[in-house]
């Protein structure tokens, strides 16, 4: 018994050396999230999580009637996932619900400190002076999110306007479309002033996958050097799901191998649009697949996110 205890330990501290595996141990359950372990990968000293949200509707009532309120959203439970899953920097998106009331994510930002930023959601009607104070709040990009009609705060008219006037503040434009309609405005996406994110891997839909004109526009994109990519797990778009996510798995794959240096990981918590929560630490270890080699992770969840948000360099 000795032997073999003493086996495992040895085979621990060997995986635990390599900087992949960490000691898996209870952690405390996060909301909105379902599991109660700790991720097994271990995250790299300044690894970021590009894209969740934050609800408070005490403290900041929604503004579309009838949008969805996520409970127990708030920065104190998004404490708890960033124990549970080992990263330290973060990227607040302000959610539909409070369309371009972009006080909850500023508020966010503000308790984080200095490893948080921000995307919020304008339309042209800002004016100068709101875009200077959402920059001095941590605001580094605004988001277009387009996928369904009834509750679109924005349009695809607003993105080149706006697209020139946040390109003098050093931001970009996130584009949560779903796949054919990044692919019929192609030529939008080409004459764009400022740099590109799109969200959750352009909703590449399955069975098509990697072969849908999505994933060939997207790459082409970010050849220019100017197009980012959200790696992250698309609910409505997969038909293995969890565990293995093997369809969404080849589709990140493929990003990675085509772009590292302009891939970013997302954790997408509080999963608005679902009834029934992932496993976070689970979705975390799936960058061990879509990223197998150390230095690759590392960029991706550390250097590219201080490129495109501006954190200080580790």
């Amino acid at each position: 018994m000795i032997a073999r205890r003493t086996l495992i330990q040895n085979v621990a501290a060997v995986w635990a050396a390599s900087g992949i595996w960490v000691k898996v141990s209870r952690a405390q359950p996060v909301p909105n999230s379902s599991g109660s372990e700790p991720a097994k990968l271990k995250a790299p000293r300044g690894a970021c999580d590009c894209h969740h949200h934050i609800y408070d509707a005490l403290r900041f009532p929604p503004l579309q009637p009838g949008g969805t309120i996520i409970p127990n959203a708030r920065v104190e439970e998004f404490r708890l996932l960033q124990k549970r899953i080992g990263t330290t920097r973060n990227v607040v998106v302000t959610p539909l619900a409070y369309v371009t009331d972009n006080r909850v994510t500023l508020d966010a930002i503000a308790r984080l400190g200095t490893n948080a930023r921000g995307v919020a959601v304008i339309r042209p009607t800002v004016t100068d002076a709101e875009l200077k104070r959402l920059a001095e709040g941590g605001i580094r990009g605004i988001r277009f999110s387009l996928t369904n009609p009834k509750d679109r705060p924005t349009s695809i008219e607003m993105i080149e306007p706006l697209s020139k006037r946040v390109n003098a503040l050093g931001w970009h434009v996130q584009i949560n479309m779903t796949a054919d309609e990044i692919v019929a405005a192609e030529d939008l996406w080409n004459r764009l002033a400022s740099p590109i994110v799109f969200d959750h891997m352009g909703h590449v839909p399955e069975p098509a996958g990697v072969s849908h004109p999505v994933v060939t526009l997207i790459r082409r994109l970010v050849d220019k050097g100017r197009t980012w990519v959200k790696l992250s797990v698309t609910y409505d778009n997969t038909r293995d799901g969890p565990p293995s996510y093997r369809d969404i798995t080849r589709v990140a794959q493929a990003y990675v191998k085509a772009a590292p240096e302009r891939m970013l990981w997302g954790s997408n918590w509080p999963h608005p649009n679902e009834s029934v929560k992932p496993d976070d630490a689970a979705l975390f270890d799936l960058m061990a697949q879509w990223a197998p080699d150390p230095k690759t992770r590392h960029r991706i969840l550390v250097e590219n996110p201080e490129a495109l948000y501006g954190f200080t360099k580790s």
